[in-house]
Order: structure tokens, then sequence, then C-alpha cells
């Protein structure tokens, strides 16, 4: 999973196996290792409880809580992004993780093909 920090802002961008593993599990995580064994971990959960986006953060730890429904929709269709504003000053962005067009060394294989591959020429 990676995460993009910018400004107020959280973009998060799923593989397949990823999205597969939010879907039958409800969750997924990862972090960010720093020297001293210190990590930034950052997950997306799925809960029934929940009916809009939400994110918290605490013990150097990113959480996203997204309603099941809307993860489940969202995982089963070809729907690329969830967008939520938690907060009036903080929004979320989850996103399938696209094949890189420009950058072939950059192509996860797990990444979803790029809808726009089919267009262009193969490198």
């Amino acid at each position: 999973m990676k995460l993009r920090i910018q400004g107020n802002s959280l973009r998060f961008r799923l593989t397949q196996t990823e999205v597969a593993c939010l879907h039958d599990s409800g969750r997924v995580e990862s972090a960010v290792r720093f020297p001293a064994g210190r990590d930034l971990r950052y997950a997306i959960e799925c809960s029934p409880d929940s009916t809009e986006v939400s994110v918290d953060y605490a013990c150097n730890s990113i959480c996203v809580l997204l309603p099941r429904g809307v993860a489940t929709t969202w995982a089963e269709s070809s729907q690329v992004s969830i967008v939520g504003s938690c907060h009036p000053n903080l929004e979320v962005l989850i996103e399938k993780d696209y094949k890189c067009l420009h950058k072939p060394a950059e192509r996860d294989p797990d990444a979803y093909p790029h809808p726009l591959a089919a267009r262009r020429p193969a490198s």
C-alpha cells in the first residue's frame, strides 16, 4: 500500500492483493520503518458500524475506517476511488493502484491494468 501525504490530504493506493485483503479480512496495513525500531504504521479498516470515512492518528499510527458497504462496493466494482472529508481540513483518498504507463520499469505486476493501456502501443 502506498501512502502520499501532501498538506492536509492522505492518499492511499492499493494493489489488487491489498484490495482483496481489505475485502476478505476487513483490514490492510503497512508501515514505514525508521531507525531505532520506530515505525509509522498506517491501516485501512472496514467497520460495519461506520457510516462515513473517518481517520484517526494515535501512537504513531494512522487508521482510516470505511463503512463496510462502501469498501465492498469499491472492491467488487470498477470504481476507482473512495473520497472522504473526515474533518474540515483533512481529506482522504483511497484508490486502486494502476500500472504506470510512462515508466515501464516502475510497473507493479500486482497493480490494476491501466484503462488507457489498451489505447497505447506496447513498450
